[in-house]
């Protein structure tokens, strides 16, 4: 079943999150304590993300977490929970982002969160040669192959079609490199139009600023689901950092809160009671679900969820 669908299907705000691939060389068992905790509050899908290549100051090139084809696989096959890898453009040409695709329909795994990424370069963002450069081009790509239309494809009548369902990323606050948020809101527009059905936000810390990105996507006639993406803050740095990578702000109580805290301990008291509270007053606007980005640490989560479910 899509996630759409099983959005449709239900009654209540769902249960879902988030969890990192290993770091190369790993065991997959540090997944599974991931998931494991967190399978009482009955999970609808869990999102796994993709990391591209990077390079160090030598142009050497590495991946510290690889595997998302075959994490999602494994957790597909452990728990018969649907999986959602992410699929980025940055980083990856056509070629590579269509082997990918394939792996992922001959595992049956058709959920699919189609983002841009950053690429090498977060500040000045360029595609790979002969890449997407943006998720809306992904997404045609994607269309593409669920009309059987491969890139180099010497048999067009008889291609398998593909059967992928795709969600794509919202940004209360705008994404980094918009230059406002009804821009950003157009871009998520064409987005939508070209199939996406669903949206998962990224992190934010105030709630109004949620309300009122439904609001003026609403009104540009996005209708999908908006599903709102939750962090616990966990560290005392996370005050600083948090803000700076995701482009996110911290309400002025929720940032004076931390800074008083002595140790890491007592961050993650206050960022656990913000996110109930945040979680509880979600709810009760009426989301269809609340997306928790673990980082491969349940512990907050299930505190949260228990508090909240």
């Amino acid at each position: 079943m899509n996630i759409a669908e099983i959005i449709r299907n239900t009654t209540k705000p769902l249960f879902s999150f988030e969890v990192l691939p290993p770091l190369k060389g790993t065991s997959i068992e540090s997944i599974y304590r991931t998931i494991d905790p967190l399978l009482e509050f009955n999970p609808q899908f869990i999102n796994i993300t993709t990391h591209c290549e990077q390079y160090d100051s030598t142009g050497k090139r590495t991946r510290k977490r690889p595997g998302t084809v075959a994490v999602a696989a494994a957790i597909k096959h452990k728990y018969n929970i649907p999986v959602v890898p992410h699929i980025l453009c940055g980083g990856f040409t056509r070629e590579e982002t269509e082997y990918v695709l394939i792996d992922l329909n001959f595992l049956e795994i058709h959920n699919l969160l189609v983002l841009r990424g950053d690429g090498r370069n977060k500040e000045h963002y360029q595609p790979e040669d002969g890449g997407n450069r943006y998720a809306v081009d992904l997404l045609h790509q994607i269309n593409d192959m669920n009309q059987g239309k491969y890139l180099s494809d010497e048999n067009p009548n008889t291609s398998v079609k593909t059967s992928f369902y795709c969600g794509v990323a919202g940004y209360p606050e705008k994404h980094y490199s918009a230059t406002s948020l009804d821009e950003d809101i157009k871009n998520l527009k064409a987005k939508v139009d070209a199939g996406a059905q669903y949206i998962v936000t990224q992190m934010f810390f105030d709630n109004e600023k949620y309300y009122e990105f439904v609001k003026k996507c609403r009104a540009i006639g996005i209708t999908v689901p908006i599903i709102p993406g939750l962090k616990p803050i966990g560290f005392k740095t996370q005050v600083d950092v948090l803000p700076k990578i995701f482009a996110c702000h911290l309400p002025e109580e929720l940032e004076k809160n931390l800074r008083q805290c002595k140790t890491d301990a007592d961050a993650a008291r206050v960022g656990t009671a913000w996110s109930i509270q945040q979680a509880k007053e979600l709810i009760k606007f009426g989301v269809p679900s609340l997306h928790w980005f673990t980082y491969s640490d349940p512990s907050q989560v299930v505190e949260i969820a228990k508090a909240v479910y």
